[in-house]
């Protein structure tokens, strides 16, 4: 990679006089936002130069703690890289510092100016060029779930539903698709839709979500999908500080409540061809999509046991899978079905597309999107044939069979040969190293729950 022109610098510092600082960020592991702060008169220098991180910022775990495991740490003498700024990434953050600051993507690179294997951006760029290889495209959206949580705690120090700005009660009800509730929330909402449209963030919807003080927002389709991924992590910390001045805290946690539904991340996918035209959509019209579509359904879900752990990347994630509460945890795909892990949705034959709803909103993008777009290769690459779609309710046809254990999604996804091979034998090395120190961690916990229901009984 080439360093880039800071042309784009100076042109957004003279635009923006108000700002006085800029935060450079890199998206780790667990797709947190790390990076270093450097004011106005610096920002041409990281242009020019780059910056400097550690390697081991991949294999800091969620505390922000170096997982020497990974060997980024101590043992490789936790080396610098060199980090590139991401052209059309410069962005003001309007809800910084009343506005006084901006914010801008980087990526790491090897000694030789590739990417570095361990971050989760250039395993997904990986992807695209096996797709590219077959001169496919993908087409990205993401749809993404988050809770606003009340900064006061509850009793015991758990966390609740916020106070309606309006009516200044707590919020108990579902109103799943409520216009009232967005009404409610609009001043939010409102800050959202502004400092996104100050970001060049390609908002689409906004909508009430089925639990009290959930919402989901989704991202416009694009043929890019590394800036749809870049979208998502930067619309994450978005709504993050806006909910801040707004009194509120949201959270992207896939199970915040134990008895409410959890948050998701959906991604639509479809493919184009060097034509521009979607090769999902069958020449005759069949509404589950063409050969290529099926093909790739039945990747997916050959591969999805074994995507788990990317799909659900902590101890969190795990509680989200329960019956009943609207996650898939069965490979299963059909038509214009949202019992089905795999949803082909409804619309004009031109724009076919699938649905994957099986991950939680903590996932990261990137690393998410690979796995997808992995297993899609993986099925056209094989012709796979998917098994039946499946017509009416999925929960009720189907056991769960994906894994509800997080060592036994590890274990499955370093037995996956063809997952290896896709995301990189080094980086799954690292991830696995992270992921299984964090887990072991968390054993060394005892929760609550378990004083109250084990110290006295047994």
């Amino acid at each position: 990679m080439t360093a880039p022109n800071a042309d784009e610098a100076n042109t957004f510092l003279e635009q923006h006089p108000e700002i006085t600082s800029i935060d450079l960020l890199i998206s780790d592991l667990n797709g947190v936002l790390r990076g270093k702060r450097v004011s106005r008169e610096n920002l041409e220098k990281a242009y020019t130069q780059g910056i400097n991180l550690p390697a081991s910022v991949f294999a800091l775990d969620i505390l922000g703690n170096t997982v020497e495991e990974t060997g980024l740490g101590l043992d490789s003498g936790d080396a610098d890289r060199v980090c590139r700024p991401l052209p059309g990434t410069l962005m003001p953050t309007p809800w910084r510092r009343q506005g006084r600051q901006a914010q801008l993507l980087m990526v790491m690179e090897e000694a030789d100016g590739s990417g570095f294997f361990a971050e989760p951006r250039h395993v997904l760029e990986r992807q695209l060029r096996r797709l590219k290889a077959r001169r496919l495209t993908p087409v990205v959206a993401v749809e993404m779930e988050f809770y606003l949580v009340d900064r006061e705690r509850a009793e015991g120090g758990m966390i609740q539903p916020p106070r309606s700005p309006v009516t200044g009660e707590r919020a108990s009800q579902s109103q799943l698709y409520s216009v009232n509730e967005l009404d409610e929330y609009a001043d939010f909402l409102e800050a959202v839709q502004a400092a996104a449209e100050a970001q060049q963030l390609p908002l689409d919807t906004m909508l009430k979500e089925c639990a009290p003080g959930q919402f989901e927002i989704t991202l416009k389709h694009g043929p890019d999908a590394l800036a749809a991924c870049d979208a998502a992590v930067l619309l994450k910390r978005l709504i993050k500080g806006v909910a801040q001045n707004h009194g509120f805290e949201a959270t992207f946690m896939a199970k915040p409540y134990g008895l409410e539904a959890g948050n998701g991340t959906h991604v639509h996918i479809s493919l184009l061809d060097d034509s521009g035209d979607n090769v999902f959509a069958a020449a005759d019209g069949d509404v589950l999509g063409s050969t290529t579509l099926k093909h790739a359904v039945a990747g997916l879900l050959e591969q999805m046991p074994a995507s788990v752990a990317l799909f659900a990347p902590n101890l969190n994630s795990f509680r989200r899978f329960q019956p009943g509460l609207y996650v898939p945890m069965t490979p299963t795909w059909g038509f214009d079905n949202r019992s089905v892990a795999i949803r082909i949705p409804s619309g004009p034959n031109a724009a076919r597309r699938l649905e994957h709803r099986v991950a939680g909103a903590d996932a990261n993008p990137y690393l998410l999107l690979a796995a997808l777009l992995a297993g899609i290769e993986h099925g056209i690459a094989g012709e796979l044939t998917p098994p039946p779609a499946v017509t009416g309710n999925a929960y009720d046809q189907f056991a769960p069979s994906l894994t509800n254990s997080w060592r036994q999604a590890l274990d499955l996804l370093e037995e996956s040969e063809s997952l290896r091979e896709a995301l990189g034998h080094d980086f799954l090395t690292v991830f696995l190293a992270n992921r299984r120190v964090e887990r072991s961690q968390t054993m060394q916990e005892v929760s609550q729950l378990e004083i109250d229901w084990y110290l006295r009984h047994v």
